[in-house]
């Protein structure tokens, strides 16, 4: 496979990546003002490569972080301890809730009545955003583990989601406006209206997963008041001084490795992976995949696995774990087999010595809604 001189592949020949993928990683790397671009292990093609870290200077483009600003990924730890779970009790609990919009949320939370979207903000969304009940599978660093906060003895709760329209609002607004697509140099109003525009989404994503941790767990019987250990972002533009100038990260499906720990989930039915990132990560443009990537297009999920699963068997995975799902379509689109091998993404970021795995957690039950 060819790729332009400021593409670097974070990859090895065991992990499969889509020559589309490629082809679109190439064809970033062109923009002007582009220096590099990477992709990650994980790497899919959308309408900008996802699994992607693009790094300019004296411009950005909106669009090549995407609709979602903001999303990512949260991991709190909860008071549930992992002997004392009642698998059958929590699913049922889980599977009564009509929507997590109807759990109020308390006073101390602070919400601000102004707030935009607020009709939105607690709530998970659509296509592959999730809230999962995990518990430790393996700990390779228990000095590291426990510096982190985790506990092998408790539950832990992954949120994924992100903006909930707000930030496809904004996009929106900064191609209609601006024609952001262009690209938006610093010395612009535009520029600093998107900046300004794109900070407020990011504050309001971390809020939305807090919420929705809240309304989980008081709807599961927990205590709602659960423990953040992690939050990273995975769709966000990042600036970063370069001697006098900055350069201007855009993370797509790439998880920002600016704090001490990463989550890197695969599918409902693999394993999750807590990673820290080592002295080498500028290679990957601070960045991490965010996942296992999709495999298979969501139009084609359905037809490929209606019949090795029934409408029931296909609510617990190889792992045990057991979904709740309202929609029969999202149940195939976000299968396991729609993702790839999950331990051949983190085995390409160890063999390029960009991580060290510090620990895995194995769902128990995964909410989407």
């Amino acid at each position: 496979m060819s790729i332009n001189s400021n593409v670097t592949l974070i990859s090895t020949a065991k992990n499969w990546l889509e020559q589309t993928a490629i082809d679109q990683l190439n064809q970033v790397s062109t923009l002007p003002g582009v220096v590099k671009v990477v992709g990650l292990p994980d790497l899919h093609p959308g309408k900008t490569p996802v699994g992607a870290t693009v790094i300019t200077e004296e411009i950005i483009y909106p669009h090549l972080i995407g609709n979602d600003i903001g999303c990512g990924m949260s991991m709190f730890l909860t008071d549930l301890e992992t002997r004392k779970i009642k698998i059958d009790k929590l699913v049922k609990k889980a599977e009564n809730i009509l929507d997590l919009k109807t759990i109020p949320l308390p006073e101390s939370i602070g919400m601000d009545t102004d707030l935009p979207f607020a009709e939105s903000i607690g709530t998970i969304g659509g296509g592959n955003h999730f809230a999962e009940l995990q518990t430790t599978a393996s700990v390779l660093d228990n000095e590291v583990f426990k510096k982190l906060g985790f506990d092998k003895d408790q539950v832990m709760l992954l949120v994924h989601s992100g903006s909930r329209g707000y930030g496809q609002m904004i996009l929106e607004e900064s191609i209609r406006l601006h024609h952001a697509q262009k690209g938006l140099p610093p010395a612009s109003e535009a520029f600093k209206w998107y900046l300004a525009q794109h900070d407020a989404v990011t504050n309001w994503a971390t809020l939305n997963r807090e919420l929705i941790a809240y309304r989980l767990l008081k709807a599961m019987g927990v205590n709602p008041f659960a423990t953040k250990l992690i939050d990273c972002f995975h769709n966000i533009i990042r600036i970063q001084q370069s001697g006098n100038n900055p350069l201007y990260f855009h993370h797509k499906g790439a998880a920002c490795t600016m704090q001490e720990a990463v989550i890197i989930p695969g599918s409902r039915g693999s394993l999750t992976y807590l990673v820290i990132p080592t002295a080498k990560i500028e290679l990957s443009g601070y960045s991490l995949a965010h996942g296992a990537g999709r495999k298979w297009e969501r139009g084609k999920c359905k037809s490929r696995l209606e019949t090795r699963y029934n409408k029931e068997s296909i609510k617990t995975t190889k792992l045990k774990g057991r979904v709740i799902c309202n929609d029969p379509n999202l149940l195939f689109e976000e299968a396991p087999e729609a993702y790839k091998n999950i331990d051949a993404v983190i085995q390409s970021l160890v063999d390029f010595e960009l991580i060290e795995i510090i620990a895995t957690f194995k769902p128990i039950l995964t909410y989407k809604n």
